[in-house]
This record gives structure tokens, C-alpha cells and sequence, in this order.
């Protein structure tokens, strides 16, 4: 066990999580201006960002099982390798065919990431550091969105939509530098795939487990909510404030994860901050049913999702002690947020079809309430097993 942290390796491993998250965002801050490179190619567009979610509910656990057996160091490196790859390959924007293709791809190498780098950042850290270096983890998706959103546009509008994707190859191949330089080699083991058996015995662990599933279980209920709050809640705002709580949402997250977020886990464990998160949420999405439009009110319900967010992570590490059952739960939470990420918004739009706004708000409270529900009741098998 770890009794210092090292905190320039869990800043760097940070970083290369921003270079994974922007693997998604560099194509969803472009996204409206695809069709100028691909003008023949209608909705198939959509699989452009859709695919590397896509194989993320299919690959996820065979990930975690995969990057515990070939080495955390070694997965990483490969992964951050293939990323840059990929990214060069985009550049002048192939045949489409070719450019999904490097997408589903890329997915695999976004897999690896997110797999590696927590389990990595939970050796490296002592317990006592442990809560907040998984928290500053979790805020990665929505600091790389921001700066891509922020700088990423108007650097595409001046150079280029394909000096953008240079420019994230160039990122990732220098963070597998640095990480080279500076991650401890792993132990010399036998490297294969996973058999299909061992697979099958792999989801049933996660997913059976009280201790490994748990973060997962939790995590699926917060991004069938997260995308969808911000896709579909803020067209209900008034023109004036859209755009701000639009996002301000997402940072209003990273906020209150960083403070209000570490604060609570010096006093309780992860799990209960995520069930007071799921809770604070649910009491947000009530009243905004009961009094829609309110700014203030959007912003409470940003808070309350930066507590599931940053204290799901640091749950992985609290719940299991052993690394290769961190990169199972880190496989069950990258495969169950595909998930809830690539179904949460066609729900809820379908819900908006059928009941308006009401039933929006009430549904995200309901599936807050089961999102903390959940986890209790994980915690009470936890009490007898």
C-alpha cells in the first residue's frame, strides 16, 4: 500500500484522460460541420460519435479483463499510441467507410484509458489522498469538453477541422512519452486474449458482485441522466439563461465534486456521498417540475450530479482492494456509461414526446431515486456477504 502519493504521475495520468475524453469531444465540438467534409452522407454521420460509445457497451469488461492481464503500464501506452494513430489517420478526413472505421478503433484505445489510468491512479496514491485524486479523475469528460468547446472551435475555424485532429494526435503521442518515462514497467506476465468462457465468468463477477458492480450499477443510472439533462432540459429555459445553463451545468458538476464532493468523503464513505448525490438530485428535478425555468435551480441540479460523479470513482477503489478487481470495476463503469449515454437521450426525448416537461422532470427524479436506491441496497448485501 501506497503511503505517499505521487502526485505528478496522477496529474499526468489526468491528463492523458483529457487526450481519451477528447476522442469523443473532438468530433462532438465539430460535429455541425461534418457534412462539408461528407455532404452525401446524411445521418450515417451520426455513427461518427456514436461508435466509439457503441463498442464501449460491448468491449467494456472485456477491456478491464484484458488491461489487468497485459499490464495497466502497457495497455496505457499502447492505447495513448493508437489514439495518436488514429487521430493522424482523420486528419485529411478518408472515405467515410474509413473514417468509421478508425472511430471503432479509436473506441477500443478510449477503452484501455479509462480502464488503466483510475486503477493506475488508485496504486499510486496513499488512502488518505485517494478520495481526491479519483474525484479530480472523474472531472476529466467535462474539463476536456470545455477546453474543446472553448479553444478546440476556434482553433478549427482558423486552421482547419483536420488540424484539429492533428493537433489531438500530437497530444496523445506526448503524453505516451511522458507516461513512458515515467510509469513503472509492469510485471513480466504471459499476454492473451481473453477466452470466451472467461469472459462470460468476468460479467458475472461485475455484475454479480456487491463490491466490484456496485460503482457500475450506480454510474448507469447517473449517465442515463447526465447526457439527457444536458441535451434535452436546457430548449425548456428561457432564451436569456439557455445558453449559460447549458453550461454552466457541467461546471457547476466539476465544482462542487472537487469541493463539496472531497469534503464529504473525509467524514463518510464514497457510496454515501454518491446515495446524497442521487438524493440531492431527485429534490432538484422535483422542484424544477414544480417551478420550471429557474436558473438557480438548474445549477443545484449540476452540484448534485458532480457528487455522483467524482465519488462513483473513488468507490472503485474503496470497495476493492485488489488492482485487477479495480480494472473489472472500471471496465463494468466504462461499459454500463456507454450504455447510459447512448441510451438516455432517445429515452427521455420519447418521454418528452409522450408527457411534455412533467414527465421528463419526473422520470430523471425517479431514476435518481433508483440510482440511490440501488446502491443501498448493494450496501446491505455488502452487510451479509
Amino acid at each position: 500500500m501506497e503511503t505517499r502519493t505521487d502526485w505528478r504521475l496522477v496529474w499526468m495520468l489526468w491528463a492523458a484522460g483529457l487526450g481519451a475524453a477528447g476522442q469523443y469531444g473532438k468530433i462532438s465540438v465539430i460535429f455541425d460541420r461534418l457534412p462539408e467534409v461528407y455532404p452525401q452522407a446524411g445521418t450515417a454521420l451520426g455513427f461518427a460519435v456514436s461508435l466509439v460509445g457503441f463498442l464501449g457497451i460491448l468491449l467494456g469488461v472485456v477491456a478491464g479483463a484484458l488491461v489487468a492481464r497485459v499490464g495497466f503500464r502497457r495497455a496505457l501506452l499502447w492505447a495513448l499510441a493508437l489514439g495518436a494513430a488514429m487521430s493522424a489517420l482523420q486528419a485529411p478526413f478518408p472515405a467515410l467507410p474509413v473514417f468509421l472505421a478508425s472511430r471503432v478503433v479509436e473506441g477500443a484505445a478510449h477503452l484501455a484509458v479509462v480502464v488503466a489510468a483510475p486503477t493506475l491512479i488508485a496504486q499510486v496514491t496513499a488512502p488518505q489522498d485517494r478520495g481526491f485524486a479519483l474525484t479530480l479523475w472523474g472531472t476529466f469528460f467535462g474539463v476536456a469538453f470545455a477546453v474543446l468547446a472553448w479553444g478546440g472551435v476556434p482553433f478549427a475555424r482558423v486552421f482547419g477541422l483536420g488540424a484539429l485532429m492533428l493537433a489531438h494526435g500530437a497530444y496523445m503521442a506526448v503524453m505516451a512519452a511522458v507516461l513512458w518515462r515515467l510509469l513503472p514497467r509492469d510485471e513480466t506476465q504471459e499476454v492473451r486474449a481473453p477466452r470466451p468462457g472467461e469472459l462470460i465468468r468476468a460479467h458475472a463477477r461485475i455484475y454479480g458482485s456487491a463490491r466490484i458492480g456496485a460503482p457500475a450499477w450506480g454510474w448507469l443510472y447517473y449517465t442515463l441522466c447526465f447526457v439527457s439533462v444536458l441535451t434535452v432540459f436546457p430548449p425548456f429555459m428561457a432564451e436569456g439563461p439557455r445558453a449559460f445553463v447549458a453550461g454552466a451545468i457541467p461546471i457547476m458538476s466539476i465544482l462542487s465534486s472537487l469541493t463539496l464532493g472531497v469534503l464529504l468523503m473525509r467524514y463518510v464513505e464514497a457510496v454515501s456521498v454518491v446515495v446524497i448525490g442521487f438524493g440531492v438530485c431527485a429534490g432538484f428535478a422535483g422542484v424544477l417540475w414544480l417551478a420550471p425555468g429557474q436558473a438557480w435551480l438548474a445549477l443545484g441540479l449540476g452540484a448534485g450530479l458532480g457528487l455522483v460523479q467524482g465519488a462513483s470513482f473513488a468507490a472503485v477503489a474503496q470497495l476493492n482492494e485488489a488492482p485487477a478487481d479495480r480494472a473489472l470495476a472500471n471496465g463494468g463503469l466504462a461499459q454500463m456509461g456507454n450504455l447510459g449515454n447512448t441510451g438516455g437521450t432517445p429515452v427521455m426525448v420519447a418521454v418528452i414526446g409522450v408527457a411534455g416537461y412533467g414527465g421528463l422532470m419526473l422520470s430523471l427524479a425517479g431514476l435518481f431515486l433508483a440510482g440511490g436506491a440501488v446502491h443501498l441496497w448493494l450496501r446491505g448485501r455488502r452487510g451479509f456477504f
